[in-house]
């Protein structure tokens, strides 16, 4: 009897603590350092080194097809999925944005966020995207019928697989 009633608490316990989880994937953080307010996406991360978007375009620069890297790094959103928000490009002084999307799709992001200053957290790594692929990332932007006909070429694309994100408001 002892056994079963335990078990039962362990079960309320655990599902307490899963509602729980869910509850916090869109939370505010108070950002310490700086003192602003910011609402995290995905997974919270702190006493990282943030770098500038200057710095992570020059890790950019330095990267290889296959090469990945665990980095957290800042700069303003250029662009986000109006669909969803399951996407967007991060500007870091490249030629290109940086393609950020999130780990196994497990949180999104407002669809208004062009020009906020986001800090990402994840992994940094050079991607190709074939034809399709950039057809469809055109589509959720918004782009014409004409600039999507134009994408012929397979891309090679500054990418970022996050597990948190952090806006500023």
């Amino acid at each position: 009897m002892r056994k079963l009633v335990l078990l039962v608490l362990s079960c309320i316990l655990f599902l307490a603590c899963k509602e729980k989880e869910q509850e916090t994937k869109t939370q505010e953080a108070p950002e310490i350092a700086q003192n602003l307010k910011v609402n995290l996406y995905g997974a919270d991360f702190k006493n990282v080194t943030t770098l500038s978007p200057a710095e992570m375009g020059d890790i950019y620069k330095n990267l290889s097809p296959g090469d990945t890297i665990n980095v957290t790094f800042k700069g303003p959103v250029e662009a986000v999925c109006k669909a969803k928000g399951c996407w967007m490009q991060v500007d870091v002084g490249a030629e290109d944005p940086v393609m950020v999307k999130f780990k196994d799709y497990g949180f999104f992001v407002p669809k208004d966020i062009e020009q906020k200053e986001v800090v990402v957290h994840g992994q940094a790594f050079i991607a190709e995207v074939p034809v399709d692929e950039q057809k469809h990332l055109a589509q959720d932007a918004g782009k014409s019928e004409t600039e999507i006909a134009a994408i012929t070429n397979p891309q090679r694309s500054l990418a970022f697989v996050a597990d948190g994100v952090k806006i500023k408001e």
